[in-house]
């Protein structure tokens, strides 16, 4: 993305930059949880959810494995357990570098899977249901939005970035709690 600067800013890190117009996008990791589901508030100030991906994944994680096994099973039963386990072990790293993503709302930031915007930045947030989310991220969207796209997290919130120098229109964040964080992005009283 980029920041106010309209150069791309990537992997920053330290003090916000200050100023009316001085959005900033950074790229950061979302710290993993044990809890996968969405919490609410806690204090009154955030937001968090861990968008992982469904159970149906793993079940195919596991079919892989058994497949790999038996592809190899011709060559020995040894080589078949290690062809199993390898295939199982890559597709459960896959599903959960995929369902690691999240969205955050904390010290005065939202964070959506990779990027970082001060909450400044940021109008109105929209719950959209399924038929909403589908038209915004097909028919309806724009090709300079930041989009957090989850195709098995049907709904989504849009938000809209206020900073004129800032030439993403919206952000498109799946969330499978669409009300807490509209919700929760309105309480901060941007």
């Amino acid at each position: 993305m980029r920041g106010a600067t309209g150069k791309a800013e990537r992997g920053l890190r330290g003090p916000p930059p200050t100023g009316p117009h001085s959005t900033v996008w950074e790229i950061v990791g979302m710290a993993g949880e044990k809890d996968s589901s969405a919490r609410g508030p806690q204090d009154g100030r955030g937001y968090e959810e861990h968008l992982t991906a469904p159970t149906g994944w793993w079940a195919v994680t596991v079919l892989a494995g058994a497949m790999a096994g038996l592809v190899f099973l011709r060559a020995s039963v040894p080589a078949a357990v290690v062809a199993a386990i390898v295939a199982a072990l890559l597709g459960a790293a896959l599903v959960v570098a995929y369902g690691r993503v999240g969205v955050r709302i904390h010290d005065g930031y939202l964070e959506a899977g990779t990027a970082r915007l001060p909450l400044t930045a940021l109008g109105a947030a929209t719950a959209l249901d399924a038929e909403a989310a589908r038209r915004l991220r097909t028919t309806e969207a724009d090709a300079r939005a930041f989009m957090l796209l989850r195709g098995y997290v049907r709904t989504a919130v849009r938000v809209e970035v206020v900073d004129p120098a800032d030439p993403t229109p919206y952000l498109y964040l799946s969330t499978r709690r669409p009300e807490a964080l509209a919700g929760a992005l309105t309480g901060h009283g941007r």
